[in-house]
């Protein structure tokens, strides 16, 4: 059978355009339950129906609504394909469509590989979601579909591959690769420059880190030591969807210019600044007048931004070929793919790195440094000492292990 692909990398039964389309419009808000907004208008106004609307649109975060829009999309391309009701859906209809995904291969790796068990639950999740927007049982607690899911892992019982964690010689390489300075690829130079030392240093996930506007992020002084840092806010997050944490990390003066997150941020600062004021004339004049900078800190003179003016401008913006910078800011996606294209630039295997890595990147580079699991937990918002004890023993496998008394 011919397969088109959808965003996701995976694979769909090819359909008419004009079936798609229809599809995809016919679920603008999946998880909001229409019939209790109607009731709400029944009894209130629409402009109450409205507001509640908005907040039950914000329940989940906006990757997970993606990832359900195109899960369901897929799911009722299928059912048309095979003659069979989406909604509400036979539990066994459910079971054969998640079996046959299961034999499904993605093909937007160089090996294609069959998907995941988590993706197939994800699949299932979003089902279940449509189901109860509508008002309808989840066609997915029936044994059949849990049976088939349960399954599935057990044959897929391998431990899944995980991408390498990007150390510190590793992030230097990826610094070496950026584009040159100067008009149109100076601006993605010094983007590019503060995504990996941000992402590294503050342990985001790439979802995290695309999210950053410049009212997250104000210059302050280290009361210790009277050096530079940066406070990094974050708002929701991975474990804290609601935001019910205030969640802060410190990105620290960096020994050395090339790595500090604090000079950084102050050369990119200063360009935006230079957009929002001049536009893209602007920009160019600032990059053909700014040199490489010098091996010297700038950051100890550095007191801040008024980019932090409460109107949410993003961090880290769209830049195209051309050097134009965008309004708007990147996705987390693209943050995957710029890692990897520094990866592949410096003769690295791309498909080894992934956003992740600067995440684990910095606990294991961490644990190299002797810093103890709770140091690390404080600053990547772990709860679990499980996932940073997997770092550790990833950067140092002799530390605290009975092997090395063998006698060997």
């Amino acid at each position: 059978m011919d397969h088109n692909s959808d965003d996701t990398g995976e694979t769909a039964p090819l359909m008419p355009g004009p079936v798609r389309r229809r599809l995809e419009q016919a679920t603008p808000n999946i998880l909001v339950d229409t019939h209790a907004l109607e009731a709400v208008r029944r009894r209130f106004d629409d402009e109450q129906a409205a507001t509640l609307g908005r907040y039950l649109a914000s329940a989940q975060s906006p990757n997970t609504l993606r990832a359900y829009r195109s899960d369901w999309v897929a799911f009722s391309a299928w059912c048309l394909v095979q003659g069979r009701q989406s909604l509400p859906a036979d539990p066994v209809d459910v079971a054969v469509y998640l079996a046959a995904a299961a034999e499904t291969t993605s093909e937007s790796t160089p090996a294609p590989t069959p998907l995941s068990p988590s993706t197939l639950e994800r699949k299932a999740a979003a089902i279940a979601a449509v189901h109860a927007a509508h008002g309808l049982d989840s066609p997915t607690r029936a044994d059949v579909v849990r049976m088939t899911l349960r399954g599935i892992r057990r044959r897929r019982g391998t431990a899944p591959r995980r991408k390498r964690p990007l150390l510190l010689p590793t992030l230097e390489a990826l610094l070496q690769e950026r584009p040159p300075p100067g008009h149109p690829t100076g601006a993605a130079r010094l983007r590019d420059a503060v995504l990996l030392l941000t992402g590294f240093a503050g342990a985001l996930r790439r979802s995290e880190l695309a999210a950053l506007t410049f009212d997250d992020i104000s210059a302050e002084t280290d009361a210790r030591t009277g050096d530079p840092l940066l406070t990094v806010t974050l708002g929701t997050t991975k474990t804290d969807q609601q935001a019910r944490r205030f969640h802060q990390v410190a990105l620290p003066r960096g020994r050395r210019r090339t790595t500090c997150p604090v000079c950084a941020f102050a050369d990119w600062a200063d360009l935006m600044a230079a957009h929002r004021d001049g536009g893209a004339p602007a920009v160019q004049a600032f990059l053909r007048d700014h040199s490489p900078p010098e091996p010297a800190h700038r950051c100890h003179t550095y007191s801040g931004t008024d980019l932090a003016d409460g109107t949410g401008r993003p961090l880290l913006p769209a830049i195209d070929r051309h050097g134009r910078i965008g309004h708007r800011a990147i996705s987390g996606r693209a943050v995957a793919e710029l890692v990897k294209k520094y990866a592949r630039r410096a003769g690295l295997d791309p498909e080894a790195f992934s956003g992740h890595s600067l995440r684990s990147g910095f606990a294991t580079q961490a644990a190299l440094g002797g810093a103890p699991d709770r140091e690390i937990m404080r600053q990547g918002r772990w709860s679990n000492p499980r996932t940073v004890h997997g770092y550790i023993r990833t950067a140092a496998p002799l530390e605290d292990n009975a092997v090395t008394r063998l006698g060997l």
